[in-house]
């Protein structure tokens, strides 16, 4: 006897998919103290009717978190919407794989547990490469300022809310919300310090800073000591390949001005290339950072040579103008584990940078931004941003 399902189980499984919709969307919106809409998502997931549609509530709420990937990647390959398509579907088939393995039907402890199981193989690698959309950034929405307590529960409560004791949890996840929103205020800057957000465009991957955005670079870091800063932050690939030329004309242009100065940079090396961050001043340069997650495909080609090198655990924090730094580049910011990692060794400041030329009319960078916000709002620790829009 062939089974159908009747007209209320699709329309519930079709409300446990909007849900889906819904936190991902919200939540990824580029807004802050939107990522409390994340929240939701442990349970839609936990209480879905099926496997399958648990693994639909994951598929929604990733692809609705990250819906500005397609028409990224077409203005980054240059190409059509199709492989732009083909990439954000492949993007979310470790977080639904995983969701959908680990989904029970049974109660008790077992939900609970394996939600819990899921959320630390999403925050790790390999699983975590792909750990977009993580509800447990929504932390530093929820806590400011508490720190490792305030992550710990924020944890406890993305747990409480796949048990039977959900409509309590989610009375005090949502109390908790509404205080923090009441009393929100943005991360702390750094005195004498400057991020320096610019808009220079490129027509495809693989085009660099010429000699013209040097120089406009430099007017502008020129225009910030100008008026007092004395540490700039410039966007990822601002510097471009960083070469002996570069250099010298970076230590020529800054000479005599008491300006330190971390910009992005590339090194090219025999088996591809590192992301990088440099601090120049008039006395000369150092590569302090070497990103520890590019973007994968685009950037980490790991099958292949000639990609960007990743270093998953190394260089936590460096010194930068004599201040103790958590550095995250671009992807760094939408994953989990390097912010965690850096923040177990006490940084005074996050300084967080991109570049978003290929990003279009999206909200990826927006997302990045909101991201390192409540990191920094979490941990009650300064934060320092540039972006390359």
């Amino acid at each position: 006897m062939k089974f159908s399902p009747s007209p209320r189980s699709l329309a519930l499984s079709a409300a446990f998919v909007a849900g889906g919709i819904f936190t991902g969307a919200v939540g990824w919106s580029g807004h802050t103290l939107a990522l409390a809409a994340g929240v939701l998502f442990p349970a839609l997931w936990a209480f879905a009717p099926s496997r399958g549609v648990a693994a639909l509530v994951a598929l929604a709420h990733f692809l609705a978190a990250s819906r500005g990937l397609p028409e990224g990647v077409a203005i980054f390959y240059g190409s059509d919407m199709s492989m732009g398509l083909a990439l954000w579907l492949m993007a979310s088939l470790m977080f639904v794989a995983v969701h959908a393995g680990l989904w029970t039907p049974k109660t008790g402890w077992h939900r609970p547990a394996r939600y819990g199981l899921a959320a630390i193989l999403m925050s790790l690698p390999p699983f975590g490469i792909a750990g977009w959309a993580s509800p447990i950034t929504a932390a530093g929405v929820l806590f400011p300022g508490w720190g490792w307590f305030g992550l710990a529960a924020t944890a406890i409560g993305l747990i409480a809310v796949t048990t039977r004791y959900w409509p309590i949890a989610t009375l005090v996840v949502g109390g908790a919300f509404a205080w923090s929103a009441a009393n929100w205020t943005p991360p702390a800057e750094l005195d004498g310090w400057a991020g320096i957000d610019t808009s220079f465009q490129f027509s495809q991957a693989g085009q660099y800073a010429d000699y013209a955005q040097h120089m406009a670079t430099i007017g502008m870091v020129k225009e910030a000591a100008g008026q007092g800063a004395s540490v700039v932050v410039l966007p990822e690939s601002a510097f471009g390949i960083w070469t002996e030329t570069a250099e010298r004309l970076w230590t020529r242009e800054l000479a005599g001005i008491d300006v330190t100065v971390n910009g992005g940079a590339i090194v090219i090396d025999q088996s591809g290339y590192d992301n990088v961050m440099v601090e120049v001043g008039g006395q000369g340069s150092e590569v302090i950072y070497y990103e520890r997650m590019p973007v994968p495909i685009s950037m980490w080609q790991p099958w292949t040579t000639g990609g960007a090198n990743a270093h998953f655990f190394a260089n936590p924090i460096v010194d930068f103008a004599s201040v103790r730094i958590a550095p995250l580049i671009c992807y760094e910011q939408l994953i989990i584990w390097p912010i965690l990692q850096s923040m177990l060794y006490g940084p005074e400041v996050i300084v967080a940078t991109g570049n978003g030329w290929w990003t279009g009319d999206t909200n990826i960078v927006a997302i990045q931004k909101a991201s390192a916000e409540a990191w920094a709002a979490l941990f009650g620790v300064p934060l320092v941003m540039a972006f390359n829009h």
